[in-house]
């Protein structure tokens, strides 16, 4: 099919530096699953769809770089919590009641949320195998998946790496799941578990994503059982040894950051998460400064409360200014690049920005609202002034998935009476 969207305004990279964003208006043209070009029309080029281009942003789609879709039933019911007790004491017994399918729905419900606010992918740490990936199969979203992993012994028969090995292979044909595994975080895998992981790893060519050194109790208890930092454990386990995306990097000690630096971690930061369970910022003016791939994400509604991208470049976009005590710390350039291209790079996936031969995932945003008027610095309005709610029209994998704010792949009110349901079930 072939999709254009007709003299809109379009973010696309720098000519000289990927992040020195070019904002004017330009023709885009879509075949199949591609961008086929920009303001030339391809050659044989079939124009069954065109989008009128007036009033509107055409961006590269969100990337939520770390989130775990299930908990979104869990939104506001694990609230005002020390990290530990939110973990241990109200997230888990709610993970423990939890059937399978209710992970399913639960999913769909994340999935509503993001893309209604701009959000085309996202990397997911679930723990009830084949739904979260039956909801992406169905939404027309594009998605990374880790079954979440726990263990203490060096164990290629473990349970749950054998449900990730079989999850992979029975989803292999759908273009838009791509997978990496997942072991949750040094305090609940064992360092002789995690080299398991990351020789399976190594052996089937796969990625890695891990929580590391998210609160100063895992740091205190890390250095007291084991001697080193979360970073350091993980690098004595191998985990290192193949790409990391590592959530959160929030408590860096000395030392830390040059060691994600030289072996090349991407890291992904989720201010609001970090913020609401007093975990504090991670350090993201030094990671940049010393050249690690930064990211952004929003980790689950249990904790975030919402799975909104925009409200998380926003955070991104402020809170290290008054961290720092100045405001050219992180400016919207980085803060977009981190929701898009950094994502994409971390992910290794062909999305992230507006050019040719690039995957069509693209949100399109109306200008002709009161949060995007006047239409001066638009960049700057991606982080300081829209909420997600100017996104009008989605398009993942070449595929129209909203138009005109209409969801085309879920049915919403089935979505939500169904978790209705389920969280009277739950007790929530």
């Amino acid at each position: 099919m072939g999709i254009v969207i007709r003299d809109a305004l379009a973010i696309l990279p720098g000519v000289q530096a990927a992040e020195d964003f070019q904002i004017g208006k330009h023709t885009i043209y879509i075949t199949d699953d591609l961008i086929a070009g920009i303001d030339q029309k391809p050659e044989g080029f079939s124009e069954d769809r065109v989008i009128d281009g007036k009033d509107r942003l055409v961006i590269p789609g969100l990337i939520n770089a770390h989130t775990h879709s299930y908990m979104s039933m869990m939104r506001n019911s694990a609230d005002d919590l020390s990290f530990m007790d939110w973990l241990f004491k109200r997230v888990d017994p709610i993970e423990g009641r939890m059937e399978p399918e209710d992970a399913y729905w639960a999913s769909l419900l994340s999935q509503i949320e993001m893309i209604r606010s701009g959000t085309t992918t996202f990397h997911d740490m679930q723990m009830h195998i084949h739904q979260t990936t039956k909801a992406v199969s169905q939404s027309g979203m594009r998605a990374v998946i880790c079954r979440g992993l726990v263990g203490d012994s060096y164990d290629r028969e473990d349970v749950r790496l054998r449900q990730a090995l079989e999850e992979m292979e029975a989803w292999k044909d759908c273009g838009r799941l791509s997978f990496r595994l997942g072991p949750h975080a040094p305090y609940t895998c064992g360092p002789d578990y995690l080299r398991m992981v990351a020789d399976v790893a190594k052996e089937k060519g796969l990625g890695i994503h891990i929580h590391l050194s998210e609160s100063m109790t895992e740091i205190e208890n890390m250095k007291k059982d084991h001697g080193c930092t979360p970073i350091e454990y993980a690098l004595r386990a191998g985990i290192f040894d193949v790409p990391v995306i590592a959530a959160h990097c929030v408590q860096l000690q000395e030392g830390d950051i040059s060691i994600l630096a030289e072996h090349g971690v991407n890291v992904v930061t989720n201010p609001a998460s970090n913020m609401k369970l007093g975990n504090g910022f991670a350090p993201v003016p030094e990671l940049l400064a010393a050249g690690v791939n930064v990211c952004l994400g929003t980790d689950g509604a249990a904790s975030n409360n919402a799975q909104n991208m925009f409200r998380e470049m926003g955070h991104l976009a402020l809170i290290h200014k008054g961290t720092h005590r100045t405001p050219q710390c992180v400016g919207a350039a980085q803060v977009f690049e981190a929701a898009t291209a950094a994502g994409a790079r971390a992910l290794q996936l062909n999305t992230g920005s507006i050019e040719t031969g690039r995957k069509a995932d693209l949100a399109i945003l109306r200008l002709d609202v009161a949060s995007m008027m006047p239409n001066n610095n638009l960049l700057a309005a991606l982080c300081y002034s829209a909420d997600g709610s100017e996104t009008d029209t989605v398009i993942i994998d070449g595929k129209i998935v909203m138009e005109n704010r209409e969801l085309k792949t879920i049915d919403e009110e089935m979505v939500y009476a169904k978790v209705r349901e389920m969280c009277v079930r739950l007790g929530l």
